[in-house]
């Protein structure tokens, strides 16, 4: 399952683009409306989809997110909801890669060893989880591994040579998520922001011997295509997130724009 996810970014670089990776909450506005909005953006041109696990505190998160989530929990999506709809995806023939997105806890509640079985049972592909550092992360990461499955790590502006030489301690992870601002997802780059520059990203590349996506901020095609130039993959969520309530015919519209612009000059 984790080669599925790394053959996407292959598959991307091999095309000369950088690879989309859309992200959605699960449960909103419903469980199965989210449903169809994933199937929507993944047959639009998503080569990865993170599906967000709604969470009462999502201190990583934007204002779009946050209020997502909050829907979604208020319409009664859970953790094994999210593993549930990751089963249903697959059963509707959606093939691409999907990493449950979220936050320790409910993992932690559910059990790690429970949750890497049942979600590799559901078809997911990689777990990915905003709070758990790279000094922890093997809590996580020898579940997933017994069950095919691998932790994708996360890199920020203020991460030392240091925290990021500790990625080669790790299993080579499918990719590396790059946290392209200091702040909270979905809010525009300030004026402190650490810059993206393709010499980063090759340390992190090189450390971590995997691909590196960069996520936070990015709200348009014309975003994209900037970081799609440097990077190998590019994450857009709070503004997909954005459109979900005009339905999946707008998403998949968006997704598909933002597809085109991960072509590499």
């Amino acid at each position: 399952m984790t080669a599925r996810l790394r053959a996407a970014f292959d598959r991307a670089a091999r095309e000369q683009r950088a690879a989309l990776v859309a992200y959605l909450t699960f449960g909103d506005p419903s469980p199965a409306a989210s449903i169809d909005l994933v199937e929507a953006a993944a047959r639009a041109g998503a080569d990865v989809i993170e599906l967000g696990v709604p969470f009462s505190d999502p201190s990583a998160d934007g204002p779009s997110i946050q209020r997502a989530m909050e829907r979604a929990l208020a319409a009664g999506a859970t953790l094994a909801g999210a593993l549930d709809a990751i089963a249903e995806l697959r059963r509707r023939g959606v093939h691409v890669p999907i990493v449950v997105f979220g936050y320790y806890h409910p993992i932690f509640v559910y059990g790690a060893d429970a949750f890497a079985a049942r979600a590799a049972a559901a078809g997911a592909d990689a777990a990915l989880t905003v709070d758990l550092p790279v000094e922890e992360l093997d809590e996580l990461a020898r579940p997933l591994a017994a069950h095919g499955l691998a932790p994708i790590p996360l890199v920020a502006p203020t991460s030392t040579p240091a925290r990021i030489a500790r990625l080669g301690q790790l299993r080579p992870p499918p990719f590396v998520y790059y946290i392209a601002v200091v702040g909270v997802t979905g809010v525009a780059p300030h004026s402190g922001a650490a810059p993206v520059d393709p010499p980063r990203l090759a340390q992190i590349r090189a450390a971590a011997a995997a691909p590196v996506a960069v996520g936070f901020g990015i709200r348009t095609a014309a975003d994209a295509a900037r970081f799609a130039a440097i990077a190998d993959g590019v994450v857009v969520g709070s503004a997909l997130v954005d459109r979900t309530s005009a339905g999946p015919s707008a998403v998949g519209a968006f997704v598909a724009e933002l597809a085109g612009a991960m072509r590499r000059p």
